[in-house]
């Protein structure tokens, strides 16, 4: 997230540019996933960049605002294993273990018309698409009728 100046100075603020700058790579390591949001005439896509997650990294809820809320949640870790002979319990000593994890959360509020009923989701390619159908409006039929006078 960008932050936002509240003043409408021409110059530069030293200050705050000397802040922003030593900020900048801390909010590079936090970056969220990108997100495309289209719409045609008979659904709304979301979609989610996620390369490498996979269905069961992700949760996906309707909360009691109707709301839709989105979580992305995956832990890896990468173990190098003890060369043949070498003792792996406590004299053994890591030249190099990674440990990965990344947690996400989105909520977005959703149109009036969403059918929040026929709701579904796929992961492919490192995408998840959410499909998020139009409710069709009601036509009711027209009827005419006499109107009696009193």
């Amino acid at each position: 997230m960008l932050t936002v100046r509240k003043n409408n100075v021409w110059f530069p603020d030293f200050f705050n540019d000397l802040f922003d700058a030593a900020l900048a790579p801390a909010k590079a390591k936090t970056a969220a996933p990108a997100i495309n949001v289209s719409e045609n005439d008979k659904e709304y896509k979301v979609e989610v960049a996620a390369p490498g997650m996979g269905k069961d990294d992700f949760d996906i809820e309707l909360n009691e605002e109707n709301n839709l809320v989105i979580k992305l949640e995956k832990k890896v870790e990468k173990k190098e294993e003890a060369p043949e002979g070498a003792q792996k319990e406590n004299n053994y000593r890591y030249l190099r273990r990674e440990f990965s994890y990344e947690k996400y959360q989105q909520t977005l509020i959703l149109p009036d018309d969403v059918d929040k009923e026929n709701i579904n989701a796929v992961v492919e390619h490192g995408i998840l698409t959410i499909c998020l159908p139009k409710e069709q409006p009601k036509v009711e039929p027209k009827i005419s009728r006499k109107i009696d006078i009193k």
